[in-house]
């Protein structure tokens, strides 16, 4: 099997990826590489053979109150309907043009914008409902960006666009072999030979999963460095190995330039992958018609909000 984990950006220098491969109960994992051509790497990680996994840290699945909107059965549909469709990803500048058809906001800040003027020019009753259930905030955890939300350090709408425009919705909408979890159902069963399991997984809850804690902000390189040796001690619960330009790559933080926290964030998304691949974490979608159909969830995630 491979599994591997994809650190997104709008910004393509700023995607990379770690991948692993198992044999027997032992993972091999590589050093983080630039995701490139994202299309490429799919046919890569499926022409392997055996079964592929991905873990994108973006957004799969839209708010309910905006799904209730559409005539689709489900996000996967959804996103296939989207090839081409350059009005849907343009964000805009001011609300007047925000619409459930241009839902992505804002280009730039303004004074006085919130939440709740961009929940009601999407139809929405108010600013709760631009998030889904896997965004809100838990016991265990702060809340996460809306997915239209495209302003600030703390937002995922741009990566979003990037995604869904540039390989997704294409890739959905010419047959590509992708199943998406989890609207196809539980992990394990998305696990077959010449098609790509891709799941929504976010480093910040893997990391906690992993019971891993950085001593500052994952953007200095002096925290990542610090946590090396429990990173090791977590790769090796896990039974993963690194090579040696991984293990180089671990004991300097991952590098001074401002990508080492992306480079970072790629190798705890992939072993919080790999932790609900081998039943570390359990494969949790709760029982929500709206999750499975149009929401998503988070893998490994099992706290739910208040």
């Amino acid at each position: 099997m491979i599994a591997a984990h994809a650190d997104w950006s709008l910004d393509a220098r700023k995607r990379w990826v770690s991948i692993a491969r198992r044999q027997g109960g032992q993972w091999h994992a590589s050093a983080p590489r630039l995701v490139g051509d994202p299309a490429r790497l799919a046919a890569n990680l499926i022409a392997e053979g055996g079964t592929a996994a991905l873990g994108l840290d973006l957004p799969l699945g839209v708010p309910r109150g905006f799904a209730a909107m559409r005539p689709e059965a489900g996000f996967p549909d959804f996103l296939a309907g989207l090839e081409g469709n350059t009005d849907f990803f343009a964000v805009s500048p001011t609300l007047e043009t925000v619409s459930p058809a241009r839902p992505f906001y804002p280009s730039r800040g303004i004074k006085g914008m919130t939440r709740l003027a961009h929940a009601a020019a999407l139809g929405l009753p108010d600013a709760s409902g631009l998030s889904r259930l896997c965004d809100r905030a838990t016991a265990e955890r702060p809340a996460g960006a809306p997915v239209f939300w495209t302003l600030g350090a703390n937002q995922s709408g741009k990566a979003a666009i990037s995604a869904w425009r540039d390989w997704l919705a294409p890739a959905l909408a010419a047959g590509a072999p992708f199943r998406l979890w989890p609207f196809a159902g539980p992990l394990h069963e998305l696990l077959r030979p010449e098609q790509l399991a891709i799941a929504e997984v976010y480093p910040a809850e893997a990391l906690r999963h992993l019971r891993l804690k950085l001593t500052g902000s994952k953007r200095a390189e002096a925290p990542r460095r610090a946590l090396a040796p429990a990173l090791r001690h977590a790769m090796a619960a896990l039974h993963v190995t690194p090579d040696a330009a991984l293990a180089e790559a671990i004991t300097s933080g991952f590098g001074t330039d401002p990508a080492g926290e992306d480079r970072f964030d790629s190798l705890i998304g992939l072993l919080g992958l790999i932790g609900v691949v081998d039943g570390k974490r359990p494969d949790f979608i709760p029982p929500d018609p709206m999750i499975r159909a149009w929401e998503g969830w988070v893998l490994g995630q099992t706290a739910l909000p208040p």
